[in-house]
């Protein structure tokens, strides 16, 4: 039940397509589904999915490391990299171009977007929008992913609006709902319209500062409900 396209390498010890680490497993049909141009490096573990007929997903072009466990039902796009010991736990999704340091551990339903950069041993349990750096025991922004975002074309203008996107987001002192209409109105294109709509969809929360280091504004509103 695991298929696979072409030219992927896969090394030594790693087992693909294995019954999931899910106590309610039936043990009926399940896939693993992995696309082309793949390397999977020693000692790694990719579960089928959970549900009958379910399926966990890897792309296209994606480098995973050594040592480390993608779980049940989740969805890695194209050309991501997950880095050493990292662990993707159930229904999680890491979106194109992606880079999971390592050591980072990912809890279920969590959700990664374009071309994040998560640090090494971060504990992620809140959705990563897209093109920003994370770090911290607890998942926090750390800025935007300058050297990422040079590495897959982007233009200076395109980069500038993320950086402005990521004050808006993150240092404006703004409500959510503000800071993401204020991204639409103020800064057309692409990637802020993706920007918001992954925000939108999240079911988890997305990452935030802690409070002690947001706008002392943004703390006064907290405050007063």
């Amino acid at each position: 039940w695991t298929t696979m396209g072409d030219h992927n390498r896969i090394s030594a010890g790693t087992a693909l397509g294995t019954d999931p680490l899910d106590k309610n497993f039936s043990g009926r049909r399940s896939y693993l589904r992995i696309g082309s141009g793949n390397q999977i490096r020693e000692h790694y573990t990719i579960s089928r999915g959970t549900e009958p007929e379910s399926t966990t997903e890897i792309g296209d072009g994606n480098y995973i490391m050594t040592s480390g466990h993608i779980a049940h039902n989740c969805r890695i796009g194209n050309q991501a990299v997950i880095a050493s010991c990292a662990l993707v736990a159930g229904y999680a999704e890491i979106e194109d171009q992606a880079f999971i340091s390592g050591g980072v551990g990912i809890h279920q339903y969590s959700r990664i977007g374009r071309l994040a950069m998560i640090g090494g041993n971060t504990r992620v349990n809140r959705d990563a929008p897209p093109f920003f750096l994370y770090s911290g025991f607890n998942i926090e922004p750390a800025g935007v992913n300058l050297v990422g975002l040079k590495r897959a074309g982007f233009a200076a203008a395109q980069i500038s609006r993320l950086k402005q996107a990521y004050r808006l987001l993150y240092r404006s002192g703004l409500k959510l709902e503000g800071a993401l209409a204020r991204i639409e109105s103020e800064l057309p294109g692409p990637e802020s319209a993706q920007l918001v709509a992954f925000i939108r969809r999240s079911r988890r929360g997305i990452s935030r500062p802690p409070v002690s280091r947001r706008p002392a504004d943004a703390e006064a509103r907290e405050a007063s409900g």
